[in-house]
């Protein structure tokens, strides 16, 4: 037996991917076969916001497994719309690796020694909003490309190759915002000078996580559902899971759902249980850093259910502080 794995072609990617196919070879007892999908977000250029959101890295890996050119595909799970799709299952969410944003800025400095003027780099209207709020003095500018092209953008961090500036190219910035959990699987945290805190930068919905996603005829049952195979692939996946992440990012991705928000909406979310308790905090921003609605609250329904319904209510309560009038919610 032979598992198809399908991939994005990224250096990030192979080695999510290469990392979780080396867990369910293990678990499962049969070989793997990486299968490399190109997708639209790796062929377009141009702002993330404004070719669709990061939904756009999703479709083609979707579409490979349902016309079975793959049996499995890894995700970051941050990347995947709220909205189910027809036939396939999130079959499986590993256990979640560091949330949080980092600044990976030169000469080592953190957020507040920037210089004022500083140019700062994300892709993310989400980060660049916090990033405005807590520094409004500073020049926040739309970036794309992979891990090592952002980070070439900053002269002087460890595994760079030049340090020429060529303005959109090198060294023409300042610093760079990125997730902690990107560089920590590509063995580049020696370039970080500051792991944000949640209270100045709350991570995208499923932050840090991954998404194994299958059709559904073989994805594993859990509770509360009345589907689910017993195959040698559904329990492989099944091993791979772990509850409390499962949970942490239903009650995240239900906070984006309820506010009908696309993937480019400047809204943050973080949950994690304590105890017998979901704890959930989330944010949505004006992208100019001018307004913020931040709210939180906790349940001890540790369910699926109740980590939904536990996002719905944070949701509802940034709704009545206003998130509305201050955040376009259907960016894609």
């Amino acid at each position: 037996m032979t598992v198809r794995i399908g991939t994005r072609a990224s250096k990030l990617a192979l080695t999510q991917t290469q990392q979780t196919a080396d867990q369910l070879s293990a678990v499962g007892g049969f070989s793997v076969e990486l299968v490399h999908i190109k997708t639209e977000g790796d062929v377009k250029t141009g702002s993330l916001s404004q070719m669709g959101g990061t939904g756009v890295f999703v479709a083609a890996l979707r579409d490979a497994l349902l016309v079975q050119t793959c049996d499995v595909a890894v995700h970051s799970l941050k990347d995947l719309p709220t909205g189910a799709a027809l036939g396939l299952s999130i079959a499986a969410t590993p256990k979640r690796v560091d949330v949080r944003d980092v600044l990976c800025a030169r000469n080592g400095m953190t957020l507040a020694e920037l210089p004022a003027g500083a140019k700062v780099g994300t892709g993310s209207p989400r980060r660049a909003a916090q990033l405005r709020a807590a520094r409004p003095d500073i020049e926040v500018l739309d970036i794309r490309g992979n891990v090592d092209t952002r980070l070439g953008r900053v002269p002087g961090l460890p595994g760079n190759m030049t340090d020429e500036v060529v303005p959109g190219k090198s060294c023409d910035l300042d610093a760079v915002v990125l997730a902690a959990a990107g560089l920590e699987r590509m063995d580049r945290l020696d370039t970080v000078s500051e792991f944000f805190s949640t209270d100045v930068m709350l991570p995208a919905p499923g932050q840090g996580a991954l998404a194994i996603e299958c059709r559904v005829e073989d994805a594993p049952g859990y509770a509360g559902s009345t589907e689910g195979s017993n195959g040698v692939l559904a329990q492989a996946l099944s091993a791979l899971n772990d509850d409390d992440t499962r949970l942490a990012v239903t009650a995240e991705r239900a906070v984006l759902a309820r506010l009908e928000a696309g993937c480019a909406a400047p809204v943050g979310a973080y949950a994690y249980r304590k105890g017998s308790m979901l704890h959930l905090e989330a944010v949505v921003c004006a992208v100019d850093g001018t307004k913020t609605v931040r709210e939180k609250k906790a349940t001890d329904g540790l369910t699926e259910v109740g980590a939904t319904l536990l996002g719905i209510e944070v949701a509802e309560l940034l709704l009545a502080a206003g998130a509305a009038e201050i955040a376009d919610l259907a960016a894609s």
